[in-house]
């Protein structure tokens, strides 16, 4: 098995605690113990055992990660070490080498990644900007996926809402992608780690509950801002949950204790609403604030706003890669931001928009600095397809 560098990941490790402002989270601004567990913070840790716990999560986490997909039970629940953890024993469950594994594109990288690491042959299902009547989005292809899934696919994987873009997949087009590849015989991985901040508060459509190969990842990194716990899930059925299960034995063992402990509280269903409710707060403000900003630059920048998440996908004109941007940015005005060629679209930047509004001001303001002294490729026409 050979793996290649998960570029993303290692561009946030090595620079997110050294820079002024870091533009580059995709998730909302973390909270402090106090903040959710509240005055008796002290006394609910102090207490905890610092034991093993139940190595596929505690019985009462697990019924609280189920009740947030329609039908589940907490039997078809494992917690996991984050929602990467998740990720990544479904992949080793699933693929093997000479699979095919359709990948909805641009995205978070890890899936592509250790698809290729584990020998399959991966099969890129692009989401394109898509205009119909006054409303443009990130839509997906459907006749380009039912040309891509075949009797040779293993998986197909989405991430719903997107990352990067903040696009969401409709009813419609989630059934055409659980039909497809059901008609195949291959599985479903949704990572639905953005599930719950809809900026229309509409709820993203789960592919729980379609058909029996899926499974489902998420966690509390993003939409919870408890990125410090490191609690992820994955939801399958009864015998592939167990299987996940046997796999996750042989990688973190088991959940820690004071993550296990504070998801729990976490996930309590008035506490769940409240940490939601302020996850689209705080987006909603910061996404006025990174409109108003595109808006004065319209001849050189563009977007789809996004419909879910917590970070922007902004094209821009200028004639420079976004990696070799990204990096100027960083060395000329401390800021951290994702290039989208990490995510697999170039000409593109990803901007956290889940932090404190006076430090997305600054940072947009000291890449207008880097932006001005730097040639224009071509002109962004005012109707972006």
């Amino acid at each position: 098995m050979r793996i290649s560098p998960f570029e993303l990941e290692r561009l946030q490790s090595l620079h997110e605690h050294q820079v002024e402002i870091n533009l580059a989270e995709s998730g909302v601004e973390p909270l402090r113990v106090s903040d959710l567990l509240g005055p008796h913070a002290g006394n609910a840790l102090l207490d905890q055992p610092l034991a093993y716990t139940q190595t596929n999560g505690t019985a009462e986490l697990r019924a609280a990660v189920a009740a947030t997909l329609p039908g589940a039970a907490d039997s078809e629940v494992l917690v996991n070490s984050g929602g990467a953890e998740a990720n990544f024993v479904a992949c080793w469950r699933l693929i093997e080498p000479g699979d095919e594994v359709v990948v909805m594109q641009p995205n978070y990288g890890q899936v592509a990644g250790l698809a290729e690491g584990f020998g399959a042959i991966v099969r890129p299902w692009c989401l394109r900007k898509q205009r119909t009547g006054s409303t443009l989005r990130w839509a997906p292809d459907l006749d380009e996926l039912r040309a891509l899934v075949s009797d040779r696919t293993r998986l197909v994987a989405i991430c719903n809402p997107n990352n990067p873009t903040g696009a969401r997949l409709t009813e419609a087009e989630v059934a055409v992608v659980c039909e497809l590849a059901g008609r195949h015989g291959a599985w479903v991985l949704s990572d639905e780690i953005y599930r719950g901040v809809e900026h229309d508060g509409v709820e993203t459509p789960t592919v729980w509950g379609r058909t029996e190969r899926v499974i489902v990842t998420g966690g509390l990194s993003k939409a919870y801002g408890l990125p410090g716990l490191r609690i992820g899930w994955a939801v399958s059925t009864e015998d592939m949950t167990a299987s996940l299960w046997s796999r996750r034995d042989y990688t973190t063992i088991a959940p820690g204790a004071l993550g296990d402990l504070l998801a729990r509280y976490a996930l309590a269903p008035g506490r769940r609403r409240a940490l939601l409710e302020r996850a689209r707060r705080i987006t909603a403000g910061n996404l006025r604030i990174i409109g108003d900003w595109l808006d004065a630059h319209e001849s050189e920048l563009s977007w789809v706003p996004p419909e879910a998440g917590a970070m922007a996908f902004i094209r821009y004109s200028h004639d420079i890669g976004s990696t070799a941007l990204a990096t100027r940015l960083r060395e000329a005005e401390g800021v951290l931001i994702v290039p989208g060629d990490h995510c697999g679209l170039d000409g593109h930047l990803r901007i956290g928009i889940g932090g404190r509004p006076d430090q997305l001001r600054e940072g947009l303001a000291r890449l207008d600095r880097v932006l001005a002294s730097l040639p224009h490729r071509m002109r962004i026409p005012t109707t972006d397809s």
